[in-house]
């Protein structure tokens, strides 16, 4: 359970530290503003999103098992963290996450890290596209600019409500969101290095204050981002409170763990690297505790983000703790320029992740599995959208476990790791 850091650091060269510090810089640059989106999506304040990148993304890479991994806010917590500010208060998801991160690390101290591989992949691929469909869902008002306000939190009442204020459509907004993300498709295709996010986001946003267009930003709606991190405390804490919140932190470990994990073992095969599968779940355990102590959100690996790492010449940790310090300062030093962003930019940067997710390029693979399998999919798919991820997973985990015990006569289907 030795973080790969401290295996790492031995014969480090100056050559590779300039290779982590561009990887790093380059994703800090991927990470600022979708940080900021993740966390306007889940109903949370925007310098949340900077704060879990920063203390989530500093502990992940510091105590991870990964050499590669990249930790911060991720969109599969889009959902749950919603939900649970909406019901417990942002206080209440602080709470959640500090107890989910101490059930990954007890997780971890007892090898729990090596389970994942006994998830069924359906159910992992169900769930991920039913909470892609959420987050699209989530981004029509901002990308279209609808005119409506408390939309409710169910998926149909909340399609329902968008379809009520179809009339308040502001085409200016909706130009925006999809020229951002024109832009970043291009630039991912063309320039795959480039900070495409950054450049696409800017765009946009400058549009907006330089013409007056009549679009909402960042600043309007939420104020000014503080250009220092809050101090560390505790949330309030009693055993009605933790009983309470007990469902929600086991949700938020179980996904925390298992998107770590996936990523990390995608990441590390393609650098040829082996993941520590408990060092992973204990780092990830510490990186949700720091996040709550400072009032981020739940944290976790990003494939995403990781992969732009790799891409980016990053192969130690190092690469992924440059990438904590380079959020840090640009909140110290450019927090004010964050108010300009728009909001139809933030929301098309959200749809395309929402694709992203989704992975359409496995769509025919999964549609030519079994059809036990193609069923689980479906059904943890609906689960997630139209009831709450709790009873999706509870269901898919047990119905694939049960269908892998019903079949265990015959040889395994091949596992396909996430390209997410």
């Amino acid at each position: 359970m030795t973080p790969k850091l401290f295996t790492t650091l031995p014969g480090y060269a100056s050559a590779q530290f300039r290779a982590d510090l561009a990887a790093g810089v380059t994703v800090a640059m991927v990470a600022l503003p979708l940080s900021i989106a993740i966390a306007i999506a889940s109903g949370a304040d925007p310098a949340t999103g900077l704060i879990t990148a920063i203390v989530g993304g500093f502990l992940i890479s510091a105590l991870g098992g990964s050499r590669v991994q990249i930790g911060g806010p991720t969109g599969a917590f889009i959902v749950v963290v919603y939900g649970v500010i909406a019901e417990h208060g942002h206080d209440g998801l602080v709470l959640a996450t500090l107890m989910a991160g101490i059930i990954l690390i007890v997780a971890g101290y007892f090898k729990a890290g090596s389970l994942v591989r006994h998830i069924p992949e359906a159910v992992i691929n169900g769930f991920t596209i039913g909470i892609a469909i959420i987050i699209a869902a989530s981004q029509l008002r901002d990308l279209l600019g609808l005119d409506v306000d408390d939309l409710p939190a169910d998926f149909l009442p909340r399609l329902a409500a968008l379809w009520e204020a179809r009339a308040t459509v502001n085409p200016t907004a909706l130009a925006l969101g999809a020229a951002t993300i024109a832009v970043i498709a291009a630039l991912r295709r063309l320039a795959p290095r480039f900070p495409g996010l950054i450049v696409a986001m800017a765009l946009a946003s400058g549009a907006v204050a330089l013409f007056d267009l009549p679009a909402d930003t960042l600043g309007a709606r939420f104020g000014a981002l503080p250009a220092t991190p809050p101090q560390p405390h505790l949330p309030e804490m009693s055993p009605g409170r933790l009983l309470d919140l007990l469902p929600s932190a086991l949700i938020i470990a179980f996904l925390a763990g298992v998107e770590s994990l996936l990523s990390a073992s995608v990441a590390d095969r393609m650098i040829g690297g082996n993941t520590r599968p408990n060092a992973e779940v204990i780092a990830n355990g510490a990186a949700n505790i720091g996040s709550a102590l400072f009032g981020g959100l739940p944290a976790t690996g990003a494939i995403a983000r990781t992969a732009t790492n790799v891409h980016a010449g990053g192969r130690t940790p190092v690469a992924g703790i440059v990438h904590a310090v380079t959020i840090l300062v640009v909140m110290l030093v450019a927090a004010p320029l964050a108010g300009y962003l728009a909001m139809p930019a933030l929301a098309g940067l959200l749809m395309l992740t929402a694709w992203n997710m989704s992975e359409p390029q496995h769509w025919r693979r999964h549609l030519a599995a079994r059809r036990s399998d193609r069923v689980l999919l479906v059904l943890t798919l609906v689960l997630t959208v139209l009831t709450d991820l709790t009873l999706a997973i509870g269901v898919g985990v047990a119905l694939g476990l049960a269908l892998r015990l019903r079949r265990r006569a015959a040889p395994e289907a091949e596992w396909h790791g996430p390209e997410r």
